[in-house]
């Protein structure tokens, strides 16, 4: 803090610090799938016989809905139809005819909303992706309805925005079954020839040695020579190929990561715009299996849940077709390179089981055996009520099956009996009174407050959950927050969020082989004036280090900093810290404000009380942020009580922007107001804008004519025409 008072004093003219002492967001939408306003769950229900077709004749008493195996009542049901834009046929005029005994079904009161999905796919599954692709765009469109074509590489792809236009779809599907994408398949092979090869070298050592031992006992030192150099190649070889394989390991193993995390995210974006539409949306999902390495695998359930919330169901297509061996024949191979691997490191004593390439290895194993296509691509289809089509290569008979689906379902709703909305998964299963039938429905959801589009991650359901039952003053506050308003060009909403806990308020645990684990995770909720969720935020934090730096570990703290945009109105930001490991939650509340701009005139930052300041390095200096001040990083204060005999002074930053065309510089006047009467003021010029046209301006005043108590910081710029103010509190103790 003396590095920023000393840089501030001596950059900061004709102002004296001395007092006199005395993307327009719409509105949030009701959640269409689980209606916490409305207590109500939505289900549609495709139901078909044992041949595959559609049961269309069922009504409300042959369903049963049962939530974590309760009973529940249902409240409406009806059948929906998409009908065909052509004329009746002789079947549609025979179903009229029996209109007297069914009713007739409900028409589709929007069109159906189909999304297709190519993930990164080998040529051959591309062209096996593509014939099915093409056949939809000529077949299943016949219905009407709308359809998306998306492609997933290092980011997601829009080849085709959602329309009708049947040409446009069968246009995007070759554009994107002919491009060519990324994939980390062709390192696994590699590491498994430089295993094998290792494994030569190591016999070649042991050739070696023998020949040595051999010309040594006969005597015969040129061949002792020839046979230790000939080992000592070899041993030398075996260094540089199993560097490599490091190499390779350590290079698929971030791959992986990433690909997962793109296939996830990309998933996730096409599913949460879809929530705003009424009725059931259909991903037909283009995969050749889904990689969930343990990173990635903790934020699988979000994309189950998100479809479930939005009423997405989704076909996942292993578009590898009939595939000649099984899904799992990759692990195998590699449960045989890494024996084979574990023989020659006992053969050569360099056991490093503990924590070498073998356990690597293991953990690698465990991972492909979640890539069979019956493994993650079934769960998601399974989760969330379609199905996985797999083992054949005619693949269009396959989107036939989900075009009957989309033409014919049920709809039905119910009141959960269970009133706890406490974050926990719910399960759904329904039953219907009619045997030799086949049931698809989405198997559950999670029991908490509806956060709109906003995908739900798993670990932020029961910190939200919790933060709904949490009492100011029931708990020691031990997370502060703010969020601040920062109205710079272009981005005239950016707002940061800002949390800090100490480490200390949650639990650890030890784990295996002298380390310590904790599990928490912190979760920002921005709440409008109608208390709709706009905006979420959050961070896990899964942590462990070694015992022997468990103490340093809970001396320390946390700092949570997220930025996001919104549009002007008044809002509540809530942090939530929760600890998974105690299923406990603490929640900090600070008021927000965002105002709507104009470029002529002033625009104002919020105002923000420092705490602390850091030096940035001359490469992060290069970098713009909101807090950096320059060559210093800034830290707001977060609501902490000031020891006015400690601090001796109170620093404070904001950031001032002029109107465009301003030739005059900015005024600023400092207020300091208790209890709305004002205690000092003084008044100056703002320095001239910078490259940005942004002014950043700390400066700092005394305290110690100050009286313990709550006080108003109130900052005002004005070009003499037009103004802009903010403010904050500072509360001052002994």
């Amino acid at each position: 803090m003396k590095l920023l008072l000393s840089l501030v004093m001596t950059i900061i003219v004709g102002f004296s610090p001395a007092l006199v002492c005395g993307q327009t967001t719409a509105p949030q939408d009701q959640d269409d799938v689980v209606r916490f306003r409305s207590n109500e769950v939505q289900l549609d229900i495709v139901v078909k016989d044992k041949k595959g077709r559609p049961v269309k004749d069922l009504k409300a008493v042959d369903f049963e809905v049962f939530e974590d195996g309760v009973l529940q009542k249902v409240e409406s049901f009806r059948f929906i139809a998409r009908e065909a834009p052509a004329a009746k046929s002789s079947e549609s005029k025979s179903t009229a005819a029996t209109a007297t005994t069914t009713p007739p079904p409900a028409k589709r009161s929007t069109p159906a909303i189909t999304a297709l999905v190519f993930d990164r796919l080998s040529p051959e599954a591309r062209a096996l992706a593509r014939k099915a692709g093409l056949a939809y765009a000529q077949e299943g469109m016949v219905n009407g309805g709308f359809t998306g074509v998306f492609g997933i590489d290092q980011a997601l792809r829009t080849f085709q925005t959602f329309t009708d236009d049947a040409l446009l779809v069968k246009d995007a599907v070759e554009h994107a079954t002919a491009t060519a994408i990324s994939s980390s398949g062709a390192d696994a092979a590699r590491v498994r020839a430089n295993i094998e090869r290792s494994a030569n070298l190591d016999q070649q050592m042991a050739t070696a040695m023998s020949g040595v031992a051999a010309a040594g006992a006969a005597r015969d030192n040129a061949a002792a020579s020839d046979a230790a150099a000939a080992g000592g190649q070899a041993m030398l070889t075996q260094q540089f190929v199993e560097m490599q394989t490091r190499m390779l390991e350590q290079y698929e193993r971030l791959e992986r990561d990433q690909e997962g995390h793109s296939t996830i995210n990309s998933l996730l974006a096409v599913i949460s715009p879809l929530q705003r539409l009424p009725g059931r949306k259909t991903i037909i999902f283009f995969s050749e299996g889904l990689k969930l390495p343990p990173s990635v695998q903790q934020k699988f359930p979000a994309v189950i849940n998100a479809a479930n919330r939005a009423n997405v169901s989704i076909y996942s297509i292993d578009a590898a077709g009939l595939r000649i061996e099984s899904g799992t024949a990759e692990a195998a191979r590699e449960i045989n390179s890494i024996a084979a691997e574990r023989l020659a490191q006992q053969a050569r004593s360099g056991d490093r089981v503990s924590s070498g390439p073998y356990m690597r290895s293991l953990e690698r194993n465990e991972d492909l055996l979640r890539f069979d296509p019956r493994s993650g691509l079934g769960e998601l289809s399974d989760q969330t009520g379609g199905f996985l089509i797999n083992n054949t290569n005619d693949l269009v008979a396959g989107l036939r099956r989900i075009d009957d689906d989309m033409n014919g379902y049920y709809l039905l709703t119910y009141a959960p009996k269970n009133k706890d909305y406490d974050g926990s998964f719910r399960r759904i299963s329904v039953k219907v009174g009619r045997g030799n039938v086949d049931i698809q429905s989405r198997q559950g959801y999670y029991a908490v407050e509806s956060a709109g589009q906003l995908p739900l991650l798993d670990y932020e359901a029961p910190a939200i959950a919790a933060a709904r039952n949490w009492k100011a003053g029931s708990t020691q506050n031990m997370i502060r927050s703010a969020a601040l308003s920062y109205p710079m060009s272009g981005r005239d909403g950016l707002t940061l969020v800002i949390g800090e806990a100490p480490m200390g308020a949650f639990k650890f645990v030890n784990g295996e082989n002298k380390t310590y684990q904790t599990d928490f995770s912190i979760v920002a909720l921005v709440r409008d004036e109608s208390e709709q969720i706009v905006q979420k935020l959050s961070q896990h934090y899964a942590l462990t280090g070694a015992t022997q730096d468990l103490e340093a570990a809970r001396k320390g703290n946390v700092l949570f900093y997220k930025e996001t945009t919104l549009p002007p109105g008044k809002y509540r930001v809530q942090v939530i810290a929760y600890d998974s490991l105690t299923n406990q939650a603490n929640v900090s509340e600070t008021p927000l404000e965002i105002f709507s701009t104009n470029e002529t005139k002033p625009r104002l930052s919020s105002v923000a009380v420092l705490k602390r300041a850091e030096r940035l390095t001359p490469g992060e200096q290069q970098t713009e942020r909101p807090l950096r001040f320059g060559e210093l990083l800034v830290y707001p204060s977060l609501g902490e009580k000031i020891d006015r005999n400690a601090a001796k002074q109170l620093a404070y930053f904001f950031t001032a922007w002029p109107g465009k065309g301003a030739t005059k510089p900015l005024q600023v006047t400092l207020e300091i107001l208790q209890n709305n009467r004002p205690v000092g003021k003084t008044s100056g010029e703002l320095p001239p804008a910078d490259e940005r046209g942004q002014i950043k301006y700390a400066s700092s005043f005394p305290l110690d004519k100050f009286s313990p108590g709550v006080f108003e910081l109130r900052v005002t710029v004005s070009d003499g025409v037009n103004s802009a103010t903010r403010s904050t509190t500072f509360s001052l103790g002994n």
